[in-house]
């Protein structure tokens, strides 16, 4: 059993897919502001800050995920205006996704991030207000979901699908590795925790 601190659906259902049991505990922490660090770290960070009060048998997981374009940080769209000024600034361009993970147990933890490179067509005025009026921007990072109607807006990615979801699944694997979850077991669809 893993407890994890989220409210994403999306890495619900990634974590469902994949077998791995788990629980959803609330969240640990408010998430800090970004400051102009590395903003690979700063993905890091507020991972880590979602588990590192919470005390609970066994392996813990919190996780954050970012858009980076321009040097600056998009995070949830507030309303309606906030969501169309980043989807303007994203459209034709690249930008990158972070998704910084932190992970722990009563002996160790450790963090990591995960990056993938995003290019959006070219968007007019008419479709950015239409895809703002399915509502699907609002609890996303940089206002949207590639996994669903927003899937429309993408034209290429480089790097992990599941990461622009919210999970890089496979990057995770890796590390729960070093908890006693082998990627092995998840595969055969038998979950077991060997250390």
């Amino acid at each position: 059993m893993i407890y994890i601190v989220t409210s994403s659906p999306r890495r619900i259902e990634i974590l469902r897919r994949v077998g791995i049991p788990f629980e959803i505990v609330k969240q640990g922490s408010d998430e800090p502001a970004y400051r102009g660090e590395d903003p690979a770290e700063y993905v890091k960070s507020v991972a880590l800050k979602k588990i590192e009060k919470l005390s609970l048998p066994g392996i813990t997981a919190g996780f954050d995920t970012a858009v980076l374009v321009d040097g600056k940080i998009l995070g949830k769209p507030v309303d309606e205006k906030d969501a169309f000024s980043m989807l303007s600034r994203l459209s034709g361009r690249w930008h990158r996704v972070l998704t910084g993970f932190a992970i722990k147990n009563e002996h160790r933890t450790i963090t990591d991030c995960e990056a993938t490179d995003v290019l959006f067509s070219d968007l007019s005025a008419d479709e950015i207000t239409a895809y703002i009026s399915t509502g699907e921007p609002f609890d996303k990072a940089g206002a949207y979901g590639i996994q669903e109607k927003g899937m429309l807006l993408v034209k290429r990615i480089n790097g992990c699908f599941y990461n622009v979801m919210g999970l890089p699944m496979e990057r995770f694997s890796v590390s729960l590795e070093k908890f006693g979850i082998s990627r092995r077991s998840l595969l055969g669809g038998v979950y077991e925790e060997t250390g």
